[in-house]
């Protein structure tokens, strides 16, 4: 559909899903392919990146592990610098990737990404989200983005219809509370089936929760504070939920005045483990259960 697209991946094309039906490996036999094998250079693959851009025509997305980010980075800094829009399409953004262990579990790197000035961190919670983010990635013409997809699958959040790309308003309201709301749970990803699995024990207990699901931090702090105040209204307590460390989420936990002093944050504080995704999220207390206590906790 879009033949300006040139993808590639540093070495884990299969892994990362990069390359689609029908589109061709670049090699010294085919120009006209649009998929490059980079090998295991992520510096070298975004740097590349950098120049199709700077050269005009094409639009480029390179896909890695989200853990080796840190071998890209001083060419992703510099397309944020210079603002061009690459695509960075990393996969296996938690501890959900699971028995490779801690060395291939990023904890940091989502906080490192959101850190960079003029980029965008997608953190999709499923299909529907993944398409939106896919959509503004590759539209914006001075902005990088870093789409941070997960290994294990995820259950589609997102099923009312709306014809109103959701993800470029950074964070919405994906189930209101029913009963009255007392407690706003904000997540990301992977883990905002886990707030909505919580919600409906709190709901069941009387507790009328909210979940917020927060794709892109980025485009949300650019809304006005009018939607800002509406999707994180003041007088809930709220809990945050991101298999990461919690820095960058402080702004939203606390209010962006720093006066809201009920909130919490499920995450991680130390790097993972090796086991089934299944087992560190109980082992690191990213669950419904954990939440759930949390909230209940502020209350």
């Amino acid at each position: 559909i879009m033949q300006e697209t040139i993808g590639g991946s540093a070495d884990l094309t299969g892994s990362n899903n990069t390359i689609t039906k029908g589109m061709k490996w670049f090699d010294a036999d085919n120009r006209d392919g649009r998929h490059v094998a980079y090998g295991i250079r992520e510096h070298g693959m975004a740097a590349a990146m950098n120049g199709m851009v700077l050269h005009g025509g094409v639009r480029p997305y390179g896909g890695t592990f989200m853990c080796f980010t840190d071998y890209a980075r001083p060419s992703m800094r510099l397309a944020a610098l210079m603002q061009i829009p690459v695509v960075y399409v990393y996969t296996h953004d938690s501890i959900g990737l699971g028995e490779d262990g801690p060395t291939h579990q990023p904890v940091e790197h989502l906080a490192i990404s959101r850190a960079t000035p003029n980029t965008w961190v997608f953190r999709p919670a499923d299909t529907v989200e993944t398409a939106e983010a896919w959509e503004l990635a590759v539209t914006t013409k001075t902005t990088p983005s870093v789409l941070s997809l997960t290994r294990q699958g995820l259950r589609t959040v997102r099923t009312k219809h709306t014809n109103k790309n959701m993800v470029s308003m950074g964070a919405y309201v994906l189930a209101d509370a029913v009963a009255k709301r007392k407690v706003i749970l904000i997540a990301s990803g992977s883990e905002v089936e886990i707030a909505l699995d919580a919600k409906t024990q709190l709901e069941s207990e009387g507790i009328g929760t909210r979940v917020v699901s927060m794709p892109c931090m980025e485009l949300f702090a650019e809304q006005d504070e009018t939607y800002r105040r509406r999707v994180l209204p003041a007088g809930p307590v709220r809990v945050g939920i991101e298999a990461a460390v919690q820095q960058g989420w402080d702004k939203w936990l606390t209010g962006e005045r720093g006066k809201h002093n009920k909130s919490a944050f499920i995450g991680m504080d130390s790097f993972g483990a090796s086991a089934p995704a299944e087992e560190l999220y109980l082992k690191f207390g990213i669950t419904a259960e954990g939440v759930i206590k949390a909230a209940k906790d502020l209350l």
